[in-house]
């Protein structure tokens, strides 16, 4: 379904855009997510609406079948730095967390409602794990959910269809970076 409206307090929360995530092979052009994360944001900044830039610096410590990093131990130093066409600002809100959602064990919900934030417009990579788990999460803390399709990607194209078709649906309003920005106005 398309996007209706957007709340006058609404927050854009662009996940795990940073260099160890956007290096991974993608199941679209991740220069392309990261060009439309980057036009939200500069417009959500422009209206004075918060922007939460989110990182990952570790995975949770329990076991899997799938270990993180190959099993590698350690990220590489610079694993955790934003995308520098984000353009951070001195304004914007940075999370950093270390399981798949930006809500468990962060302060980002505090953030939020000390800003009366309503809504939240996601985005970014993974589609099926960061994305889709911080879009349940802002769900279930009762915001009002849009999620921007073109402004995120997957690493298995298939979970990415997944999420966007069979799940975002029962989260929120899914739409284009466009159709966001125009809401925007």
């Amino acid at each position: 379904m398309p996007a209706t409206t957007l709340d006058p307090n609404t927050a854009l929360v662009l996940v795990d855009l940073q260099k160890g995530i956007t290096g991974l092979p993608t199941a679209h052009p991740t220069a392309e997510v990261v060009e439309n994360g980057a036009r939200l944001a500069a417009a959500f900044r422009k209206r004075g609406l918060p922007v939460v830039l989110v990182r990952v610096v570790a995975g949770a410590p329990g076991r899997t079948d799938a270990q993180p990093n190959g099993g590698g131990g350690q990220y590489p130093a610079d694993f955790a730095d934003l995308a520098p066409e984000l353009g951070r600002e001195e304004g914007d809100i940075v999370v950093t967390k270390h399981t798949w959602g930006a809500f468990h064990g962060t302060d980002l919900d505090l953030q939020l409602r000390r800003r009366g934030v309503t809504q939240v417009v996601l985005g970014t990579i993974a589609t099926s794990i960061g994305v889709e788990s911080t879009a349940r999460s802002a769900y279930e803390h009762g915001y009002h959910v849009t999620l921007a399709t073109d402004a995120m990607t997957d690493i298995d194209a298939e979970a990415h269809r997944n999420s966007v078709e069979k799940i975002f649906p029962r989260l929120g309003e899914s739409d284009s970076t466009d159709a966001i920005l125009a809401l925007l106005g």
